[in-house]
């Protein structure tokens, strides 16, 4: 395998290492080291992760003829005679192709070798490929395990969990036919090997781990007829659900903002907290759950102690938005949506768990530590890919993407459960990636992987978007009417003066005594409000309206307070006489020190507030006299320095295995080559001056040397150079391969040989 291996060219090489970069860790000194490290059971193990069901076939096959029988290796003709015919000769030289791309079969002459750890990587028994299927299809699987006594399903599923093959001594002819074993057996549910072993057939074995039916047997992949869609009305309703994404998420971070969420011991969000969350922003459970933990991933939201805390004496964590939400809030539309859309495919947790039971029969909180499964952002985009690879407008069945994500990577077949596949879709479609079962152009773009994709998808999705309108429609109830996503700067006049009554492509608010009062409160007059319905209304502006405006106008602000701690004051010494009066004096302590002027011991906000309550209507005011706007702007939560994100290595790029493999060809030449005199350092005078004489000779009379060198992060390797010059504590030589000059350091020279 080590001569197979150099004669490889420099960019098959290349190839390999990024296909296993495990081999490359440490730098392998020769081509013998790199064989033996690509036949190690781990890395074979790991290799073999993404090897399809074709591929997988190749390898039982090359594993039940390899050396091992005492039968001689098979070549190209003969495997392909073992697959009789199942398999065009252009799919099999694929597959080949990447085995030996990956190391896991070479070639001698015409002969193929399997790497022996690879027969260990088959996701099924031996013999599963070769042999043609005569077990129960999956519609008869299912129809029998559902006939089945509790003892006979826990015998299969003992077996479908721990490994399909057990012994027992009821698969003995003669034992009576009323035991599990053996109404088993009959059933065609078990396979007998001997008179003391059953097998679990393939079939029965994904049935009981909801996994998708795919059988070893089959060397194509599915070809499932997906369904057709327009790629406009894709996008439309992709961009109508990433607008129902924008305003949950808003009213998310409002909801925390207003009343943070106490968190977990363990640091997740209690199930209390996320129903009140969910019933304040009108959401089922399971939406509410998703959003939060995209939040959380985009640090909008985090866990700490607030500025202000809820509790003024209160130590514990809250869950609460960072200041980072303020500028989310007020970017485009498209740019929010990239944001959490790029969150989510990198989103190490599966949300789709939140409320399950755990081992210990406890609901999964949102979150928890729980929620956390580091293969989640590869299936997901797995999934997405392959929905990218059908043209724009296909819709494809969950079914459908399980079985055919199963017969291109067995070995993970488990994480693609009909379960899971159907979760995952759901989310993409809730984030806007899926419309109609069709993935959208947005989303194709987020997923080509490119370095302005990001940019690319926001311009996509600012397209599919509904263009923003600047008008309203007032009605005589007092709604107004938005036909489509308003301005921004109409978007917060209007939810100022009104409250969302229904949300959707067109939404609907009312406008009463309070919405109107809020509006006052935060600074706007009556002749703005008026102006606001005039000029943004296509429908004439109804006189309960103006009415309604004009009444409360003349009643706000007749009452004022201001900082005292704070104080009230009233142009009418009549309302003030009554305030002072009514119970909520004594709540305050309010103390008049003119007939229109009075004190509070309170903060001016709990003054508002409580006057309010009571049924007065005051306004707040500054130092001026003007009215000021004193809403709750909502609590705030610092991101922690210390969090740290998940440690995801860098792998090396193009170049620098190309560096790698020029290194290793070095080193294997070296190790190859014949050598004369030698000198090998070992800290003293006289070695050293062995070595710079050794080095000077091969310098003057052009003789290559095989030195040994260490370099600085203490990696020793062999390499062949030709000395050009020495001085200066450093060796300048030649590299015969590239023809590059190289520098030596010279106390990191090991060993020096003239090269015959």
């Amino acid at each position: 395998m080590a001569g197979w291996l150099g004669a490889r060219t420099d960019a098959q090489l290349v190839a390999l290492l990024q296909l296993r970069p495990d081999l490359a860790v440490p730098l392998p000194s020769s081509m013998t080291v790199l064989a033996a490290r690509a036949e190690q059971r781990a890395s074979v193990l790991r290799a073999t992760d993404d090897l399809d069901t074709l591929e997988f076939a190749i390898v039982e096959i090359l594993a039940v003829h390899g050396p091992s029988r005492d039968t001689v290796p098979l070549s190209r003709k003969a495997l392909q005679a073992q697959l009789k015919g199942r398999v065009t000769k252009v799919a099999l030289d694929a597959a080949l192709e990447r085995l030996t791309a990956r190391a896991l079969v070479w070639i001698d002459g015409d002969n193929l070798h399997l790497v022996p750890a690879a027969a260990e990587a088959l996701p099924w028994p031996i013999g599963s490929t070769t042999e043609i299927p005569d077990a129960l299809t999956e519609p008869e699987v299912v129809a029998a395990l559902a006939e089945l006594a509790p003892a006979e399903r826990t015998l299969l599923e003992k077996l479908a969990t721990t490994g399909p093959r057990g012994r027992t001594r009821d698969a003995a002819p003669g034992t009576p036919a009323e035991r599990p074993v053996q109404q088993l057996l009959t059933r065609g549910l078990l396979h007998g090997i001997d008179d003391e072993t059953v097998e679990l057939p393939v079939t029965v074995g994904q049935v009981l781990r909801r996994e998708p039916v795919t059988h070893p047997h089959a060397l194509t992949p599915p070809k499932p007829e997906p369904g057709k869609q327009t790629p406009a009305e894709v996008n439309a309703v992709a961009a109508g659900e990433v607008g129902e994404l924008l305003r949950h998420c808003a009213g998310i971070l409002e909801a925390l903002g207003q009343a943070p969420a106490p968190a977990l011991r363990a640091g997740g969000l209690g199930v209390r907290e996320l129903r009140r969350i969910a019933k304040q922003i009108g959401v089922e459970e399971p939406r509410a759950g998703l959003l939060v933990e995209l939040l959380a991933a985009a640090k909008l939201i985090e866990k700490g102690l607030p500025d202000p805390p809820p509790d003024f004496d209160s130590t514990d964590d809250y869950w609460a938005p960072t200041p980072a939400a303020d500028a989310w809030l007020e970017s485009p539309p498209a740019r929010r949506w990239v944001v959490l859309a790029l969150v989510w495919l990198e989103l190490d947790r599966m949300p789709w768990m939140i409320g399950m039971r755990d081992a210990n029969d406890k609901p999964l909180a949102a979150l928890s530590i729980e929620l956390r499964n580091p293969h989640a952002p590869r299936d997901r985009r797995t999934m997405l890919s392959l929905l990218a690879e059908y043209p724009s407008g296909s819709a494809v069945e969950p079914a459908d993407i399980g079985r055919i994500l199963a017969w291109r990577q067995p070995r993970r077949r488990r994480h693609f459960r009909l379960e899971a596949v159907r979760h995952t879709l759901r989310e993409a479609a809730e984030l806007g990636f899926i419309g109609r079962g069709a993935l959208g152009s947005a989303a194709r773009a987020l997923l080509h992987g490119a370095a302005t994709s990001a940019s690319d998808a926001e311009a996509a999705m600012e397209e599919a978007l509904p263009e923003p309108v600047d008008h309203v429609l007032v009605q005589a109830d007092l709604t107004v009417i938005a036909p489509g996503p308003l301005t921004a700067d109409l978007q917060r006049r209007v939810a100022l003066v009104a409250d969302v009554e229904s949300a959707g492509a067109a939404t609907v608010y009312r406008i009463g005594e309070t919405s109107v009062r809020r509006a006052l409160d935060a600074g706007m007059t009556a002749a703005e409000l008026h102006a606001l319905f005039d000029t943004r209304s296509r429908t004439p502006v109804p006189q309960a309206l103006t009415y309604l405006i004009d009444d409360v106008a003349r009643r706000h602000g007749q009452l004022r307070a201001g900082m005292a701690q704070s104080f009230l004051r009233s142009d009418d010494p009549a309302l003030l006489a009554q305030v002072l009066a009514a119970p909520v004096a004594g709540a305050l302590a309010l103390r008049a020190i003119a007939p229109t002027v009075a004190i509070a011991q309170a903060p001016l906000g709990e003054v508002l507030e409580q006057l309010r309550a009571a049924g007065f209507a005051p306004a707040g005011e500054d130092s001026a006299g003007t009215i000021v706007d004193l809403r709750p702007r909502g609590t705030r939560i610092s991101v922690r320095p210390h969090a740290r994100q998940p440690y995801r290595p860098t792998p090396p790029s193009t170049e620098q295995l190309e560096l790698l493999v020029a290194e290793l060809r070095a080193g294997d030449r070296a190790a190859s080559a014949r050598s004369g005199q030698a000198v090998r350092t070992d800290g003293t005078r006289t070695s050293t001056a062995a070595t710079l004489a050794l080095l000077q000779l091969a310098a003057r009379v052009r003789r290559s040397v095989n030195i040994g060198y260490v370099d600085a992060s203490g990696v020793a390797s062999q390499r062949v150079v030709e000395p050009l010059k020495v001085g200066n504590g450093q060796l300048d030589a030649l590299d015969p391969v590239t023809g590059a000059v190289r520098h030596f350091t010279l106390h990191r020279i090991a060993s020096v040989a003239l090269l015959e």
